[in-house]
């Protein structure tokens, strides 16, 4: 009835968390300039409150990161994205 090895088997196979590589969208992409007129591009880089997400969560590299947020920031300005949004998405 005991077995002489101690071995643990699992019915189904155990969940190994693996993270994905972040990457940068616009150096695999070759992205030189990002169009503050197109809001629903720069919806990505936004949550649902309108904040600017920051790079941790993004992947977004820092040359890039600043130009997405001169670009959401511009947008704003205009009036082409809201400053403030309840459920934005």
């Amino acid at each position: 009835m005991a077995q002489s090895n101690n071995e643990i088997k699992y019915l189904t196979p155990i969940a190994v968390d693996t993270k994905k590589k972040k990457y940068c969208r616009f150096k695999k992409s070759r992205i030189k300039y990002i169009d503050y007129k197109d809001p629903n591009f720069l919806l990505k880089f936004v949550n649902e409150q309108g904040k600017i997400l920051p790079r941790r969560i993004t992947g977004t590299s820092t040359k890039y990161q600043k130009k997405v947020a001169q670009a959401v920031k511009r947008a704003r300005h205009l009036a082409l994205m809201p400053y403030v949004a309840d459920l934005l998405k």
